[in-house]
């Protein structure tokens, strides 16, 4: 999956099209992502003895990951992802759009791996 928690997105699809937000939460196996502030609900909940007042919960859902797209800090506008391994053997995401660097995703290769890395070990 290309989107992570903490990364600034833009909804492309469905009834929050537009909105932008920060990705609080990742459900990898679903998906799904739940993005601040876009698609609420509101959840009504019972009195009980953490909330003796009960009433009505403002609440983020998940939406597919299909429908946002990351936003590219150097343009601020949506853009694609892709991956590319930088000089020191270490995994990067950047933007298609701007070819800006959006974080290391993989750490250096060590000496041990790295000969390991080619082929099958059997």
């Amino acid at each position: 999956m290309h989107i992570k928690l903490g990364d600034y997105v833009q909804v492309t699809a469905g009834d929050n099209r537009g909105n932008r937000g920060k990705v609080i939460r990742v459900l990898r196996k679903k998906d799904k992502v739940v993005v601040e502030g876009v698609n609420k609900t509101k959840k009504h909940v019972k009195p009980s003895q953490a909330n003796p007042k009960g009433g009505q919960l403002e609440m983020e859902l998940p939406i597919s990951v299909s429908n946002v797209s990351l936003i590219c800090p150097q343009t601020n506008k949506p853009t694609r992802i892709g991956y590319r391994k930088l000089a020191d053997g270490s995994k990067e995401r950047y933007s298609k759009k701007s070819g800006a660097g959006m974080g290391i995703v993989a750490p250096p290769l060590s000496k041990k791996r790295a000969a390991t890395a080619g082929g099958s070990t059997r």
